[in-house]
């Protein structure tokens, strides 16, 4: 019987959309860790088995790009950019659009979510320390963060999931992508420039006495060699994976920076829970029901390979579950998607991660870190200036995907 296994995953995808049990301090790791537990000791799914549901080279992959944002990171790039741009000269509509360029672009190449919790804290700081409310700036930060990582394919961890799985083209995903991406940049801007009109019309203070953090040139520069690397490796005929981790392994062979230091930045909690649904998301994709649940949705036209099905699945999974595990669930039972159809997946199923504070990752860690530096983030705060911008960048997206022949209606 496969009640057990539908029982466990119903209660996972339950987790992952409330994020927490109540009266635990039980986090979206730990429930999906905890029911691959249960499927272990019921029996359902053995060890062996298990180890051949996870996707070892997304993990691999991830885990590279991990320690390539580790070396940006130890290098102080994060935190010296956030603070030049919070201590900028001009008006805060302009720093607001130094916010969303920066954040955008850092994101496009490196992972939003690295990204988001290195610069939150010191926007946060920096910009209430030139007298004007931080908020409209983190989400910002956040926006930007999401709606740049959708340029390509190793932007947040749910395009890496899609591009390996799919084996999609570096280069040709960025053709399809790069353009909706900056228009949701410029979206982003002008949403809340609209939002936040009172709190973007006051005049902000000099900022003579901005700290800005260490920096060392060297090993930017070495990053940024490194990043530059894994780029053209992902033009070669090698397994992305394997490229990323030679380039990986040239940034830990290093005489300054340890690499006990580099791999501790790894955000491990992120790699377990990838690998825990994979086990949950297989075993339920092994079941009868599963099978029957994939017949009736062909036999209806539901899976998502139309936009008419896959901007609402995007916009409801990404905004109950999280863009990261309502991507792989999709993955799990949708067996033969074409390139068009998983690169709508990709974008639509970030940008909508910018509807409402529980839609990704990285609209989490910039809450939490923006609280930790003083200033707090709500639900509606972000439901306020998320959901206009959301529904125009997929707009944006809809109408790109359509025209460009990615997608049809």
């Amino acid at each position: 019987m496969d009640t057990f296994v539908i029982v466990v995953f119903l209660l996972t995808y339950l987790g992952m959309a409330f994020g927490s049990v109540r009266g635990l301090k039980l986090d979206r790791t730990g429930i999906a860790l905890l029911a691959v537990v249960a499927l272990l000791v019921s029996g359902k799914v053995g060890v062996k088995a298990m180890g051949s549901s996870i996707d070892v080279p997304t993990l691999l992959l991830l885990f590279a790009l991990m320690i390539v944002s580790a070396q940006f990171q130890m290098a102080g790039v994060y935190g010296h950019v956030a603070a030049r741009v919070a201590a900028a000269a001009g008006s805060p509509r302009r720093l607001l659009a130094l916010v969303i360029a920066v954040a955008g672009g850092l994101s496009a190449v490196l992972a939003n979510d690295v990204v988001c919790f290195a610069m939150a804290p010191i926007i946060a700081v920096g910009i209430r320390g030139r007298g004007l409310d931080p908020r409209p700036y983190l989400l910002g930060l956040v926006g930007a963060a999401n709606a740049g990582s959708a340029a390509t394919l190793i932007g947040n961890p749910q395009n890496i999931l899609i591009g390996q799985v799919g084996g999609l083209d570096f280069w040709n995903f960025l053709a399809a992508c790069a353009v909706p991406a900056v228009l949701s940049l410029a979206v982003v801007h002008l949403t809340l420039c609209l939002i936040w009109r009172a709190e973007l019309s006051a005049t902000p203070t000099r900022a003579d006495d901005a700290v800005i953090p260490d920096f060392n040139r060297w090993q930017a520069i070495k990053g940024a060699g490194a990043l530059i690397g894994l780029l053209l490796l992902f033009a070669a005929p090698l397994p992305r994976e394997v490229g990323a981790l030679v380039i990986a392994g040239l940034l830990l062979a290093s005489r300054r920076m340890s690499s006990r230091e580099m791999i501790g930045t790894v955000d491990w909690h992120l790699l377990l829970l990838f690998a825990c649904l994979f086990v949950v998301t297989g075993a339920f994709a092994d079941t009868d029901v599963a099978r029957r649940w994939m017949e009736a949705l062909a036999e209806r036209g539901l899976f998502p390979e139309t936009l008419g099905v896959m901007v609402p699945l995007a916009l409801a999974a990404s905004n109950t579950i999280g863009n990261v595990p309502a991507v792989m669930l999709i993955l799990a039972v949708w067996h033969t998607p074409d390139p068009g159809a998983l690169t709508g997946l990709a974008l639509l199923s970030t940008l909508a991660g910018n509807f409402l504070l529980v839609g990704s990752m990285a609209n989490i860690i910039v809450a939490e870190r923006a609280l930790a530096a003083g200033t707090r983030l709500s639900f509606t705060d972000f439901a306020r200036a998320g959901i206009p911008m959301t529904l125009a960048t997929m707009a944006i997206a809809v109408a790109w995907l359509r025209v460009g022949g990615w997608m049809g209606w």
